[in-house]
């Protein structure tokens, strides 16, 4: 539906500042570094007595979320609330959208409210790209996914997840596994590993659930996970998109279950040390079987914890990025 042209046009200050959070694909590593230290720092923010920062008081965030994940939605909301920002959550099912207005419409009336940032999910892909161009220049737009194309939150999640617990991203061999054709998660994942350089990313998933031409995101491609789990340090499950699914891709859950789930066995292939993650939410017994998903291995509690901190840290870099744009805009604009 939206065109999703180059991101880094405008999610970048022209002095290389976060402005708006589209994407993963083709940020400088310097960047993605600096989001992981300073996400890093808030991570430990919730065990303290007083859980908020001052970064965004005064600032107004508006959670647009035309595609239904509450997981997502109270992570953001938390993230912003301890930043200090006011916070207000938009009811899709009872907007205007539904009413006949048009998104553009809905969008110039919040910023008529003197919205700051907008934080957009929604289903087609593209979307939170055409808001930040086209209709919302002055408003920080966060993307908390768009239909197959990116989920940049949960991908940085997931770096900061994997450096707290393996260090070096250099030596690591990563497996991405499951709906790869359908997910925003995994494309997120593999541009911010690629950037952050990984020693190699697999993904393992049917020959009906890899997009065409995968390759030329720089991963290798298997079909059976003996092979595509043996000596790995991360493995990254996947939900099965099914609400995605236009045709009948796979014969059953319990045969995809029986190939591709993660289980003990399956597990053993990979090193020793090896840590499992899924972005959620789980389907115990169709990617993944609940021994594993609690097991000592297992870090997707701590994923979301970390998706608190991660998503301080974008946030913040966000809104300091369009202020100082916004700043430069009002001074060329006084000159002229």
């Amino acid at each position: 539906m939206f065109e999703a042209n180059d991101p880094n046009s405008i999610q970048l200050t022209a002095d290389g500042q976060l402005r708006h959070f589209l994407t993963t694909e083709g940020l400088p590593r310097e960047l993605l570094i600096e989001i992981l230290d300073t996400a890093d720092s808030f991570v430990d923010m919730g065990e303290q007595q007083v859980k908020k920062v001052p970064l965004l008081r005064g600032k107004t965030v508006a959670n647009l979320f035309f595609e239904n994940s509450t997981r997502t939605l109270s992570t953001f909301e938390l993230a912003a609330k301890r930043l200090s920002a006011d916070v207000l959550n938009l009811n899709i099912n009872t907007s205007s959208t539904k009413k006949g207005e048009t998104l553009k419409d809905t969008l110039m009336t919040l910023q008529a409210m003197h919205s700051d940032m907008f934080v957009v999910r929604h289903a087609d892909s593209g979307a939170a790209h055409f808001i930040a161009q086209h209709v919302t220049p002055n408003v920080a737009v966060i993307n908390a996914g768009d239909g197959r194309h990116a989920h940049p939150t949960q991908a940085m999640l997931d770096m900061l997840t994997i450096r707290r617990h393996k260090g070096d991203f250099a030596p690591l061999k990563v497996a991405i596994v499951g709906d790869i054709l359908h997910s925003r998660v995994a494309r997120s994942q593999i541009h911010a590993l690629r950037t952050l350089g990984v020693d190699e990313i697999r993904v393992i998933a049917p020959k009906t659930l890899l997009p065409r031409h995968i390759e030329a995101l720089g991963v290798k491609v298997y079909t059976e996970m003996a092979s595509g789990l043996r000596d790995v340090d991360v493995i990254m499950m996947l939900r099965l998109q099914k609400e995605r699914m236009q045709s009948a891709l796979l014969p059953s859950e319990a045969e995809f279950y029986k190939l591709y789930g993660l289980n003990r066995d399956k597990l053993a292939y990979a090193k020793p040390d090896a840590v499992v993650m899924h972005p959620g939410p789980i389907n115990r017994g169709v990617e993944i079987e609940s021994e594993v998903a609690d097991g000592p291995r297992s870090l997707i509690l701590d994923q979301v914890t970390n998706g608190i901190a991660v998503r301080m840290a974008v946030m913040s870099k966000a809104m300091s990025g369009q202020l100082s744009q916004r700043a430069v805009t009002d001074n060329a604009s006084r000159e002229a």
